[in-house]
């Protein structure tokens, strides 16, 4: 269980703000499981929520990327690093809720929803998603969750909401190893 305690040291030592948010990406991570169980989705859901930006922690400087206009491609990096250790239904929608975001985009109405630095990152992440990939991806075996995921990542920006802490899903995150 060496991972769930890395996992759990990277979320309590997080203390850098979430890229061009008002909340650390702890927050931003937690307040998307508390989302999803909100809404009463599955544990595998709330897991992926929880997990979804994982891959922050694995970059080097998030903001730094952003700043000279480059996306680190978070959402592979975290896929590749957990799949090695969770379940498939728990990493496939975190390595495709940045593709969701760019189907998602493609309604006026959800883009216009997005914050700011989320706008920034669509950008760099390839901007609205067209039309030969938007049908590739609705194929995905993951699509639905991907959706609901990204749904709940762009929710989860909140300040001063009661929070969880990463310790109140020790017991979901060790169900969820392989």
């Amino acid at each position: 269980m060496q991972i769930i305690e890395k996992i759990i040291s990277n979320f309590s030592n997080n203390n850098s703000l979430y890229i061009g948010e008002k909340l650390t990406m702890s927050e931003h991570m937690i307040q998307s499981a508390m989302l999803a169980e909100k809404s009463k989705c599955n544990d595998d859901l709330i897991c992926s929520c929880l997990l979804h930006d994982y891959g922050h922690f694995i970059i080097d400087n998030p903001d730094e990327l952003v700043k000279n206009k480059l996306d680190g491609g978070h959402e592979l990096i975290g896929y590749e690093y957990l799949k090695k250790f969770f379940k498939k239904q728990i990493v496939e929608p975190i390595r495709y809720h940045v593709l969701a975001k760019r189907y998602l985009a493609r309604n006026k109405t959800y883009f216009e929803k997005l914050s700011k630095a989320s706008k920034v990152s669509l950008e760099l992440q390839g901007g609205i998603l067209n039309d030969k990939d938007t049908e590739s991806f609705k194929r995905k075996s993951y699509f639905k969750s991907s959706i609901l995921l990204r749904k709940f990542d762009e929710a989860a920006k909140k300040t001063y909401v009661k929070m969880k802490t990463i310790h109140d899903y020790k017991k979901l995150l060790i169900s969820k190893i392989i």
